[in-house]
């Protein structure tokens, strides 16, 4: 259960049309202890209070002229999907079922019996705040299990779902979508983690990270598999010569000094490009094609980009190799990474903040 001191520093509204009403119960939670109290004596600003503040328990008077309790409650239930944070205050028996009906945690009695009154608050912030503590754990173990501990970035699980999502995109544009997989692992990686240390090859990593999310588009995804090993899916490109474009403007960010407490290291990247559907049709496929493309910048002299051969006929992938270390021919279908991708051209340019 949350701690008495959380309950105590909830941030409490208190609805009543008489100002003596609110002004009694503001004293009496005050001096129980509750810090952050406010009061309301018109029921048609609870909406907007509420959206502002996120109360954690909101006191509402059940019987207000021009808008009543319950239709406060009905409004309320537009800002609070799955928990109503409301405690009915009544003075009518017959309203206590109805009021509960409605999505009211507990009611207060009038004229006001104190011990209950701070009682029924108590149990139902306990309740409260346990809702809420277990929400945020649950937000954060789905956010552990969709991205990467080190970087925050999507991990292979959220990247294949992003990969079908871009593709999805693309296959419903009327004039031939295309996206792009870019795969990619760091130069000289090792010898920064065996000169400087694991902790510091964890900092280059996440500058890597910050450096990566700064070069593409918002609605673009940046994954890392693990190890000095990253991919990124661009949607909505143009062509070869767009995602190109991206590409270059990656290897120049990556290549900059990193300071890593002090001590300033250098590593390059090589990449592979596969886009869809010249080189595949299918996530799995894409990534493969992008993983030997990658291979192939290795063998070029690193520090560059390749980009896969196209997809053959009647063949739904083309086979990543098994061991980057091993040989691997068709260099000539493959496209540079150099000069020619400086150049403006359809789609984006390298300074368009992409």
């Amino acid at each position: 259960m949350p701690e008495a001191k959380s309950i105590f520093d909830a941030n409490l509204l208190i609805v009543d049309d008489e100002p003596g009403n609110c002004a009694l119960l503001e004293t009496v939670l005050k001096g129980a202890g509750y810090r952050n109290l406010t009061t309301c004596t018109e029921a048609r600003q609870v909406e907007g209070l509420h959206r502002q503040h996120c109360y954690d328990l909101i006191l509402l008077d059940l019987e207000m002229p021009g808008m009543g309790g319950f239709e406060v409650m009905g409004v309320l239930k537009d800002v609070e999907n799955d928990y109503l944070p409301v405690i009915v205050i009544t003075g009518s028996e017959g309203s206590k079922l109805p009021s509960l009906k409605a999505g009211a945690r507990d009611f207060v009695r009038k004229p006001y019996d104190i011990e209950e009154v701070l009682l029924r608050i108590h149990n139902t912030l306990e309740v409260r705040l346990a809702h809420q503590l277990a929400l945020s754990t649950s937000q954060q173990m789905e956010n552990l299990a969709l991205h990467d501990p080190l970087t925050g970035l999507a991990n292979r699980r959220l990247l294949e779902d992003r990969v079908r999502m871009a593709l999805r995109h693309a296959r419903r544009e009327r004039e031939g979508g295309q996206a792009a997989v870019l795969f990619l692992d760091l130069d000289g990686f090792k010898q920064v983690n065996d000169t400087l240390g694991h902790h510091a090859g964890d900092l280059l990593l996440k500058q890597v990270a910050g450096r990566l999310q700064a070069a593409v588009r918002g609605d673009d995804t940046v994954a890392r598999l693990g190890g000095d090993e990253f991919v990124v899916t661009l949607n909505k490109v143009t062509g070869e010569e767009d995602a190109s474009l991206v590409a270059q403007k990656i290897i120049e960010a990556v290549a900059r000094p990193y300071d890593l407490e002090g001590e300033t290291a250098h590593v390059t990247t090589s990449m592979g490009i596969a886009i869809y559907p010249a080189h595949g049709h299918d996530a799995e496929t894409l990534m493969q094609g992008a993983d030997a493309a990658l291979y192939r910048a290795k063998e070029a002299g690193k520090n560059v980009f390749r980009v896969a051969a196209a997809a053959r006929r009647g063949s739904a992938r083309e086979p990543a190799p098994a061991n980057r270390k091993a040989a691997n021919e068709g260099a000539a279908e493959e496209s540079s990474s150099h000069a020619d991708t400086r150049r403006n051209g359809r789609g984006r340019a390298a300074n368009d903040g992409i």
